[in-house]
């Protein structure tokens, strides 16, 4: 049974969540204008109890890094940078992929077989060693400091990872519009009269629809994924602020980007975790977030559980699946 997908729970939760996160982003940077709290030390009488990094404190409920910045005012500046740069990356993914697959699947179908075999091969290439390959050129701070502003390398990683996935989409696009083709109500659009792009806009698009938003939800996962992958190898949105004095600091993030969060402090893993886990545990929730609308889109529009259905896609063992019987199976076996 279908119902609005405002009144779903799940969706609203979600959705809620990353917007306050967003909208928090913001009013800091208009609030205090990216100033970060510093708590060096704690001292009682003049005797030092605990230097930097601090533990998670009622006055700093994430503690602080090396340098005693507040870990929670870090966070903030750096949300609207990590998530609305998934969002858009995911969004640019499913846009471009789209009318890529529909050519493939309507002008391009004598071809298609030898163009999937072709795209299948990306498939075996480690998406995050391109993406380092790549980006690294651009994010990576030269010795002479950068040659390009801040816009233009967040715009460059976002074409970069945008562009990336989009042979192995448009490729699965491809294939869900030619099975929407093949239906009667499409044959009978086009024995009517009816040209291709208006088959595309007013059926084969409203058909797919449902698998669109999903495929915007798992590429805003993906996509979080990748950057905590290149924030491992200190390669950071926006770029990666390299010291080249003789007694070097660790690469910085330039813009406090959670995956720069990730990588500047993953040595403090055993000594300080609370650092590099502040900003593991909130791409996690972003993560969760995201599945929480996905879940509650395809629950208010389908009628069942998204993530139920995979598990038991993926889980169920095939030789139950094909053990079972229905009780067709029964009356034939009775004739």
């Amino acid at each position: 049974m279908k119902h609005s997908v405002w009144k779903n729970p799940l969706f609203l939760i979600g959705l809620l969540y990353i917007t306050v996160l967003i909208m928090a982003s913001f009013a800091y940077t208009w609030i205090w204008d990216d100033e970060i709290r510093r708590l060096y030390f704690i001292s009682d009488n003049g005797e030092i109890l605990e230097a930097a990094p601090i533990s998670p404190k009622w006055t700093f409920p994430f503690g602080t890094d090396a340098l005693g910045l507040d870990m929670l005012g870090k966070i903030l500046i750096g949300a609207k940078f990590t998530v609305i740069a998934a969002i858009i990356i995911a969004f640019l993914r499913v846009v471009i992929a789209l009318p890529l697959g529909f050519v493939t699947a309507v002008y391009l179908k004598p071809y298609k077989r030898f163009i999937n075999g072709v795209v299948d091969s990306f498939h075996y290439l480690p998406l995050i060693i391109l993406a380092y390959l790549f980006l690294y050129p651009i994010l990576w701070m030269p010795f002479e400091g950068f040659s390009t502003t801040l816009l233009e390398r967040m715009l460059f990683e976002v074409l970069i990872l945008t562009f990336l996935i989009v042979p192995i989409l448009s490729s699965l696009l491809s294939n869900e519009i030619d099975k929407v083709y093949k239906e009667d109500f499409i044959l009978s659009a086009i024995s009517l009269g009816a040209g291709k792009t208006r088959i595309m806009i007013k059926h084969i698009f409203p058909s797919i629809k449902s698998r669109l938003v999903l495929l915007i939800g798992q590429q805003i996962q993906q996509a979080l994924i990748l950057f905590i992958h290149l924030g491992l190898l200190t390669l950071f949105f926006g770029g990666t602020d390299v010291s080249y004095s003789p007694m070097p600091d660790p690469p910085q993030s330039i813009t406090q980007e959670w995956s720069g969060l990730i990588g500047d402090s993953i040595a403090y893993l055993h000594t300080a975790p609370w650092v590099p886990l502040v900003p593991i545990l909130f791409f996690a929730s972003v993560i969760l977030a995201v599945a929480l609308m996905m879940e509650g889109y395809v629950r208010a529009t389908s009628g069942y559980s998204y993530y139920k259905q995979r598990f038991k896609q993926r889980y169920t063992p095939a030789i139950i699946k094909t053990a079972t019987t229905s009780k067709r199976d029964f009356k034939r076996m009775d004739v």
